[in-house]
This record gives C-alpha cells, sequence and structure tokens, in this order.
C-alpha cells in the first residue's frame, strides 16, 4: 500500500509539472511560425498555386510557376521538402491523362530524416510570396498529347496548401 501510496504522489508531481510547462509554453509568442508547428496557426497561412507559363508541346519543355502565398499577419515558414524549391528529389505531382492513367516518373525518390532540419524551411514574411519555374518533362515522361491533371500532393510535408490542380491539353 505504501509503493502505491508514493507512486500516486510522485504521478501527481510529474502530471502538475507537465501542465505547468505546457501553459508556459503556451503564452509564449513568437514573431514567426512554422506551418504545421503551431496548433493556432491558420489552415490557409500559407498556400500555393501552380500556372503554365507557355503552350505545352510533346517533346518541348513544359515550363511551370509554382508561387507560395503566406495570407497570415505574421511571418511563417514551409518546408522546401517536396517542392520545387529543391532539386529535383521527390514526386510532388501527380499528372494525369484524362483516362486515368499516370505519367510516368522518373525522378529521384529521397528518403528523409524527420523531423526536417532548420535549413529546409524558407520563411515569408507576412502577405509575401515567392516563386520558383520548373519543368515537368525533368520529372514525368509525357509522350502522348491530349489533356493532363497536374495535382500537387505534399501539402502534408511541405505545409503548402494547394486547392487547385492544373489542367494542360499537351499538343505535338
Amino acid at each position: 500500500m505504501r509503493k502505491l501510496s508514493t507512486i500516486l504522489c510522485a504521478s501527481t508531481i510529474i502530471l502538475a509539472a507537465c501542465s505547468s510547462s505546457n501553459q508556459q509554453s503556451d503564452q509564449k509568442k513568437t514573431d514567426t511560425m512554422t506551418v504545421n508547428e503551431t496548433a493556432n496557426t491558420p489552415v490557409d497561412a500559407i498556400t500555393g498555386k501552380m500556372t503554365l507559363l507557355s503552350t505545352p508541346k510533346i517533346g518541348q519543355p513544359i515550363n511551370i510557376k509554382f508561387t507560395v502565398y503566406n495570407n497570415a499577419d505574421i511571418a511563417a515558414k514551409f518546408c522546401k521538402w517536396h517542392t520545387p524549391f529543391e532539386n529535383l528529389m521527390s514526386k510532388y505531382v501527380d499528372v494525369t491523362m484524362e483516362d486515368g492513367t499516370e505519367a510516368a516518373y522518373k525522378g529521384a525518390m529521397a528518403k528523409r530524416v524527420m523531423p526536417p532540419p532548420a535549413d529546409s524551411y524558407i520563411t515569408l514574411k507576412p502577405g509575401d510570396s515567392t516563386s520558383v519555374d520548373f519543368d515537368l518533362n525533368n520529372a514525368f515522361t509525357i509522350d502522348k498529347s491530349g489533356k493532363y491533371t497536374v495535382k500537387y500532393n505534399s501539402a502534408s510535408i511541405s505545409g503548402i496548401v494547394i486547392k487547385d490542380s492544373l489542367q494542360l491539353n499537351i499538343v505535338k
């Protein structure tokens, strides 16, 4: 019975210490947030958009502009992993023909250590944006003309929410 009493007392002290620590950390305010890091981060703090830069043709570069926006009123960070902001290291978009056939991915597939290190984040000031262009042909084999859908698939890693997919009509 004495052991049980000691265990209950120790458990109460530990729980009280954890509760106090959580309250103190909740009260800390920062001037930067990392997407997916804070519970009170607005859902659409970091959003993105893909824009086609020219008429896509078979055998020609299919250049797409990838833009990221900070919609929050404080600086925010997003992870550049699984985005075109790093060298081609992963399949961050899905490319599908209108019949449902997926274009073959031919790029690298990096394995990562979690959580991402500090240097894998890009900070955006409130209301700011940043863009990068990429060629879809560097990552996918696109050898048939037709209608394609390009959809960003890595929001859970980067923190970038892109609601709209990009529609392409690739001609010969």
